[in-house]
């Protein structure tokens, strides 16, 4: 037993402001106290604090031993993962406590619904369809459910991060979410994920959207605030009837946002890293009392370390290409290899967690040694016995079948430069330069291998010749990078399961900026996620994306969703992100413009191409509009 601290069966967490820079805690009954009652409570609770840690030198709400926290919820929880300030303060301010933290947290998000392309049901609880009855799946395979998810981390406590999605519904949905809300908690409070006992659950409530309109074409944030204050009042009210925590972060975040400096949002809602360390501060506070010293959770050996636990348990949860894990392609293969994988992440996220332990204590703590002290991969017998015939450039020309007029030649191969290796995207600038994405950790990092580097090349034809003569690296340390747009403002680019844009800022040719701006695109079969990169002549970004897949994706406007096959559209200047295509693709790994800005689709599995216009019509979640003829037919 880790000395599970008792759930109480009383109380209810409430954020309040005696002074808009300096959020306070109130521990009080269920009843809403005005404030006078609240600052009565707090002169009260303050003098039994001092006392109490006075006498026992700790804050009432520190970490058990060994405690075992699990944040779920929606993009919110998912983003902190990149920007981990919240688990990096409660290490400095808790050395010995031995902390373990793991996120659930998926871009889409709600209580209750919860899709996975690899599972069979979307539903996160018995009776959650009922709050959804709109929703379609088509999940197929064995990936945990997020019961079974809780109970593998032994969860003692749980940080659910919901509203954020839901609140869309505006007012009409207030009672739909307070239904499932409250189901979700009833449902949480009956299980002992740990084995002992039920889990100390705290209800988090959405952050506000911050107003950056004056700069950017995105909302003011006035309608949606009102919105966000609506459901996180009823996040409270759900709290106080079923007796549980509840930390209230939409309040101090909105002072923070009209005091900060910069904004602490990229869009509106997606907090940046300084967003992220105010919103840490917050939460850490509310929960486990204030320490200022707790508040350096900036880069270093500890938040790196955090950071790269981060990354390996990333690799586990939301791993790429999981349809061979845990899915509909598990048979024949993925049955022999991926369980030793499996087995071997999970040490390796273990062992950094040690080590985050031993940086905690402040002790000079070596890099972890996966090689030594994890478990030796079996060598796996390939199948593919063919010979392989690389053919020199005349006999690959003499191969093409051209039409009358044209001609085509070898501009770059991977023998003259090596880093050309599995290529999967090309376009040229107003240089003249050509720029492609490879993928040598196609089709996915295998635990234990070097982190991925694939990477984003420059090709110059300085003599136009017609021929490269040298290469530049914009980009290295990608993986699958299977798609790219060029932009005056950088290059967006496929990260699975985000679009991220690269940025060079100093004018080196090379990125030193990488900001996630989309999270939630699927990555449950690589080689189908967003790729095919193409813009419009607004400059809006077409992104193709396969079968199978079920990708949730958060903006200002409200989550998109899409199921199977389809095409997505993102407008970089206003942040909408809308499912342009929705229908019966397998491989749509070709989109183009012609001269009227028509867009046509390459459909590669069976050699299909479509004109997309007619397949641009709305439809419900998860439908799929009706094809009729390919338009060279």
């Amino acid at each position: 037993m880790r000395g599970r601290r008792p759930r109480s069966t009383h109380t209810t967490w409430f954020s309040i402001f005696l002074d808009t820079r300096c959020p306070c805690l109130v521990r009080g009954k269920g009843e809403r106290m005005g404030l006078e009652l609240v600052v009565q409570a707090l002169k009260v609770q303050l003098a039994l604090v001092v006392a109490m840690c006075a006498a026992t030198g700790i804050h009432a709400d520190e970490p058990v031993p060994g405690e075992r926290i699990v944040l779920i919820g929606n993009g919110l929880a998912h983003r902190m993962q990149y920007f981990p300030h919240f688990e990096t303060q409660l290490h400095r301010q808790f050395p010995n406590s031995g902390v373990v933290m793991r996120n659930l947290g998926r871009p889409g998000d709600t209580s209750g619904f919860r899709p996975h392309a690899s599972r069979e049901t979307p539903w996160a609880f018995p009776g959650a369809e009922l709050f959804h009855p709109g929703k379609q799946h088509r999940g197929e395979g064995q990936f945990p459910s997020p019961d079974e998810w809780l109970s593998e981390l032994q969860a003692d406590t749980i940080f659910a991060f919901f509203g954020f999605n839901e609140s869309f519904e505006g007012e009409l949905g207030l009672a739909n979410f307070r239904a499932e809300l409250t189901a979700f908690v009833e449902h949480t409070l009956s299980r002992s994920y740990n084995g002992e006992s039920p889990p100390r659950l705290i209800l988090v409530s959405p952050t506000p959207f911050e107003d950056l309109s004056a700069t950017r074409a995105l909302p003011d944030g006035v309608r949606e605030n009102e919105r966000l204050s609506a459901y996180t009042d009823t996040i409270a009210a759900v709290a106080t009837d079923m007796n549980v925590e509840f930390v209230d972060v939409f309040s101090p975040m909105l002072s923070r946002y009209e005091f900060a400096e910069t904004p602490l949002t990229i869009n509106g809602f997606s907090l940046t890293g300084e967003g992220y360390r105010a919103l840490a501060a917050i939460l850490r506070s509310a929960v486990y009392g204030e320490d200022p010293q707790a508040v350096n959770s900036g880069a270093g050996p500890l938040y790196d370390a955090v950071k790269d636990k981060n990354w390996h348990w990333l690799n586990d949860y939301g791993m790429l290409n999981d349809i061979h894990v845990y899915g509909r392609r598990v048979e024949p293969f993925g049955v022999e290899n991926y369980p030793e994988e499996i087995i071997k992440i999970r040490q390796m996220t273990t062992l950094r967690d040690a080590r985050i332990h031993e940086l905690a204590r402040g002790a000079d703590a070596a890099p972890v040694n996966d090689e030594a002290q994890t478990l030796a991969l079996s060598e796996i017998e390939t199948n593919f016995n063919l010979p392989i015939e690389f053919l020199d450039v005349q006999r690959a020309i003499d191969r093409f079948e051209l039409p009358e007029g044209f001609e085509i030649d070898l501009f770059a191969s991977e023998s003259e430069f090596p880093e050309l290796r599995n290529p999967v995207q090309m376009s040229f600038d107003n240089r003249g330069r050509l720029w492609v994405a490879v993928a040598p950790s196609y089709p996915h990092w295998r635990p234990g291998d070097d982190k991925p580097d694939d990477k984003l090349l420059i090709f110059d034809d300085a003599d136009r010749d017609g021929r490269a003569d040298s290469v530049s690296v914009f980009a290295d340390g990608l993986h699958l990078p299977f798609g790219f747009e060029l932009a005056s403002e950088g290059v967006y680019l496929a990260q699975q399961p985000n679009l991220v844009l690269l940025a060079d800022d100093d004018g080196d040719g090379r990125a030193d900026r990488r900001e996630i701006l989309l999270h939630g695109f699927d990555s449950h079969d690589s080689h189908h996620a967003i790729s095919a990169f193409a813009a419009d002549a607004s400059g809006a970004i077409y992104m193709s994306e396969g079968v199978f897949l079920h990708s949730q994706v958060e903006t200002p406007y409200g989550p998109q969703r899409g199921v199977d096959g389809g095409v997505w559209r993102f407008d970089p200047r206003t942040w909408r992100l809308e499912r342009f295509i929705q229908t019966s693709f397998s491989n749509p790994w070709g989109f183009v413009f012609d001269e009227w800005d028509q867009p046509f689709v390459a459909d590669a599995s069976p050699g299909d191409n479509w004109w997309g216009l007619p397949l641009s019509v709305r439809t419900l979640h998860g439908g799929k509009t009706t094809k009729y003829a390919q338009f060279t037919t």
